[in-house]
Parts: structure tokens; sequence; C-alpha cells
């Protein structure tokens, strides 16, 4: 089996040819003008694996040349291994898609960050000719920084394992109860107070077991536009969540005027907090101005506002929220949360941007213009699709990569659903039965990564692969190309040794290594079939 049978994710279109084109220090590099990004991508990560030069050169003369062919969608390419090796594409994100899939046939030493070969040696690509482009045009993962927070050396090479995969939306989740990541000037103390806290939940909150640890950090808004640069050169969007009006604890401690007044710490457990923002003109003020920064620094056609886990206790017993669902006219306080996120999401929308949201908003209004997140199952996007909105998918049982990924108690801190691999790679973004023909679209989907329990990178690599190299492969390739024993096969032909290349813990596909147990803290174990029982009765 070559190398150009051992793809991830797999092609639309491989033909194999005789024998293999060898590249030397003597190789070049030419591009079309419009392709110079994908270019000076490739040159610097071959260059830096390989220790070659990448001269540039005429397209004529060059080993290697990247041509825009407008007749291909802006993902699509056609990749040639023959005496050169030629890349089409629609436009540089298609050329990006190429180089990453040349680089995977080159082999795992092509992931890495400096030689570990003799300089001057060949490297083989085999001679192929591959037609590819996307499924789907959303292809995402959400990253939860705020329960644990990730230091931004580890979040860029995040971003640089999911190019390697197409991925290219990565929703960032900076704010919750637990924590706020993001630098705000003009209210310093979101990070000052927000941004640590002074012990956590160790395991299951129900446990009632705290490590004794403080936690925290932030990044600065420099950091987050290094983080939205570096992104980009590799075609992905960051979408930056900041949520409400629930998890919203930490920036409660920072300023008490947003919630009931009361000092409160940032939260320490895990789970649905009945601490909420009141729905009073200070909070929508207060975060008119979060957001007046955050589109700043994000250039992302979405901002989230979350909307999701709003208790409404606190609204229940406060006269403030009883008067303006009065007002409103409301027929009772539930309604603000869809009502609060509305008033935001006008204001994102004065800044020519549109809002995503979790699907919980779906139960009240939805905000004009909305992408819908469904993770409570399908029914929340199907109902926004009904509607006319755009959704991706996300359902918990099928795509939180957080839950444990076999059954019994040999999973490091076992939460959630049981979600093996092949359940990740038997993921569908729209049910069995369900038609294509709504009014809204379906954008694609992407896997959530929650870190209640996932306190370090390592912890979160672990967790994310190689489920996520799944998750890449049914978002990228056709139905009728994927099968999950081939899936297998090009896995552990190469694909993992690419992964250890790059520097990601992985979880075996044989389970989890001495070092990656969490032996005596305990999870919370659920049964979806049960649960969907309880709920029909």
């Amino acid at each position: 089996m070559s190398a150009a049978d051992l793809l991830v994710p797999v092609p639309c279109l491989i033909e194999s040819g005789d024998g293999f084109l060898e590249l030397d220090s003597a190789t070049t590099l030419a591009a079309d003008p419009e392709l110079s990004s994908a270019r000076r991508w490739l040159a610097h990560t071959l260059g830096a694996s390989t220790g070659w030069d990448l001269f540039p050169a005429t397209a004529a003369h060059a080993r290697i040349s990247l041509r825009l062919d407008p007749e291909l969608e802006a993902e699509a390419y056609r990749l040639e291994v023959g005496a050169a090796v030629v890349i089409h594409s629609g436009g540089p994100a298609g050329a990006f898609y190429a180089a990453q899939t040349l680089l995977q046939m080159l082999g795992p030493a092509a992931f890495r960050q400096a030689p570990v070969a003799e300089v001057g040696g060949g490297w083989q690509v085999p001679k192929v000719s591959i037609q590819d482009q996307p499924r789907f045009g959303y292809r995402g993962v959400m990253l939860d920084v705020a329960r644990h927070f990730m230091p931004k050396d580890n979040l860029l090479r995040f971003i640089e394992v999911m190019a390697m995969h197409k991925l290219n939306v990565l929703h960032l989740h900076l704010t919750d109860d637990q924590g706020w990541r993001i630098q705000i000037n003009r209210y310093p103390r979101l990070t000052e107070t927000g941004a640590w806290r002074r012990e956590s939940s160790l395991g299951s909150w129900r446990a009632g077991i705290f490590d004794g640890l403080p936690h925290g950090g932030f990044y600065s808004q420099d950091d987050l536009r290094e983080v939205v640069a570096f992104a980009a050169e590799r075609h992905i969007t960051v979408i930056p969540e900041i949520d409400v009006p629930g998890h919203s604890q930490a920036a409660i401690a920072a300023y008490p005027e947003l919630g009931t007044g009361a000092d409160v710490e940032v939260w320490t457990r895990w789970g649905i907090n009945e601490t909420v923002l009141e729905v009073s003109d200070t909070s929508l003020e207060f975060y008119r101005n979060v957001l007046d920064e955050v589109v700043e620094i994000f250039p992302s056609r979405w901002i989230s506002l979350g909307g999701d886990e709003v208790p409404p206790a606190q609204w229940q017993s406060s006269a403030e929220a009883q008067a303006k669902a009065a007002e409103l006219g409301l027929p009772d306080v539930s309604g603000l949360h869809s009502w609060f996120v509305g008033q935001l999401a006008k204001h994102l929308d004065g800044h020519g941007r549109a809002t995503s949201v979790w699907d919980e908003i779906g139960d009240g209004e939805l905000p004009d213009g909305a992408l819908v997140a469904s993770w409570r199952g399908y029914e929340g996007g199907l109902k926004a699709l009904e509607s006319g909105y755009d959704v991706v998918m996300c359902p918990e049982h099928k795509l939180y990569l957080d839950h444990r990924q076999a059954d019994g108690d040999g999973e490091p801190v076992p939460v959630g659903f049981v979600i093996t691999l092949k359940d990740v790679y038997e993921f569908e973004p729209l049910p069995a039965g369900a038609h294509d023909a709504y009014p809204g679209r379906l954008l694609g989907a992407q896997a959530n990564i929650w870190t209640e329990h996932l306190d370090s990178p390592r912890r979160v690599h672990f967790a994310a692969f190689p489920r996520l190299s799944a998750v890449a492969e049914v978002l990228w390739s056709r139905p009728e190309d994927r099968d999950y024993d081939g899936f297998l096969t090009r896995l552990e032909g190469g694909h993992l040794e690419r992964l250890e290349a790059m520097g990601v813990e992985f979880r075996p596909l044989s389970g989890p290594k001495p070092w990656q147990l969490r032996p005596g803290v305990v999870g919370w174990k659920r049964d979806y079939d049960a649960e969907q029982r309880s709920a029909a009765e």
C-alpha cells in the first residue's frame, strides 16, 4: 500500500500511477500570484522538515507548482504527481489543502519541525492523480479554554493539527463560570479577578472533591490577534464565544453589578449554575462594550453568544426581572433568556456580524440570521432548518469528544456517554429519515471538546484524537468513499505516526497508556438509551 492510499481524510478520487517522484534539496516551488499564501506556507513547512530552501522558479521548470483554476470550487483541488508535482486549485484554500495532501504522501517526517534525516537526501512521493473537494463548508471544532486554560503555544499547535485534517472552523469558548480568558481593556477586572479560581472540582462535582490548586490564565488581545492570523493562514476561521446570560459567574465575580449585587467568587465546581446575569440595562451596556472590543479582534462573520443552560430560578425571585418580563409582555421570566441574547445580537448586527447560538435559544425566539449549533440531539437543529436558519450539528451523544471512549472503568475520568471511534466515524449530520430540502441550510458540523476534566493539553489530545480524525473524514469525504475498516487501516498504516510526529498524545487504539489513566478520580457515566427511554415515559 502506497502513501497515497493512507490519506486522512480520504479524497474523492485517487488514481495511483507507477513508481515515485523523488524530491531533493534542488526542489523548486512556483505558484500563481493568487496562491502565494499557500506557497509561503508550503515553503516554510516543507522547508522546516527537510532542510531545503525550496527556491522559487517559473511554473514550467518548478518541481512543485501551484496553479489557479477558476473552474474549480474555492476549496477544491487536483493534484498530479508525475514528472513533477502539479496542483490546480480553485483558490488559496484548495491549494492549501492540496499541500496538506502532498505532505501526507511524503510521510510522517514531513510534519516534523526540523529534519530527522540527512538534509541532502531524497524524499519519495508516489505518482498519483487526485481530485478532491469537501463535502461540507463548515468543518469545525469547539474548544473550551474557559474551564481549563490552554496556553497560547499549545493552542497554536492544536490549530496546526486541525489544519492537517482540513478542518476549517475553531469555535473558541472563551468565557464561563469558571474563568474569563479574553482581555477586555475597558473592564480590566474581567481578567484580574475573573481569569483565575482558587481550586477546581476533581472529577465529577457530585463527588464533592476539590484539588486545592489555583488555576488561571488569559489571552491578551494581541495573543488572540496572533491566534486569528495563524489560523487564517491555514484557512481556519476562529469564532469567539462570549457566553450569556448563563455561564457568567466569572464576569459577575469581577463586576457584581452584573448579577444580584452579591459578592460571588469565580466558580470552583462544574455543572449547571443558577447564578446568571441580571437582565438589566447595566448588563446589556456592559456586554455591548465587551462585544465592541471582541469584533475588533475577531473578523469572523459569526460571534457566538452561547445562550445555553440558563436556569430561571434567579429571575423568578428578582423583582427587576419580573418587571422587565411584564414590560415586554412575556408570559413569564423564562422568555427573558432569548430576549437578552436578541438584544446583543442586534448590537452585533450593527457591526455587520451575525450571531451564533446554542440551540436552547430556539426554545424562545432566535435572532434574525443566527447560526444555530444543535447540541441537544438533532431536534433543535431540524427545527431551526425548518424555520430557515443556518445550522451546524453537534449532538452531544455523537460529537462530544470529552465523553468516555469505552465502557467500563478503564477510561480516565469516565464521564458522559460512550462515544467510540466507530461511533464518531458513523455519525451523519442529518439523522436517518430526515430530508435535505429545508428552507434553512445545514452548513456542516462540529465536534465539541469541553474541558472540565481535561486539565492539560495532553488530556485534550487524548480526548480528541484519533476521534477528531474521524470527524474530519465525515465532514470532508463523501459517504460513498468512507469505510471504517479502511479508515482503521489508514490510521494504523501511517496517520497515527503523523500525529506522533506533530507531538499529539492521542489515545492508542488498544486503550490508554498507563500515564494517561487517572486512577481514583470519580467520573459520572451516562447511558444514552436509558435517558431516551426515561424522557419518553
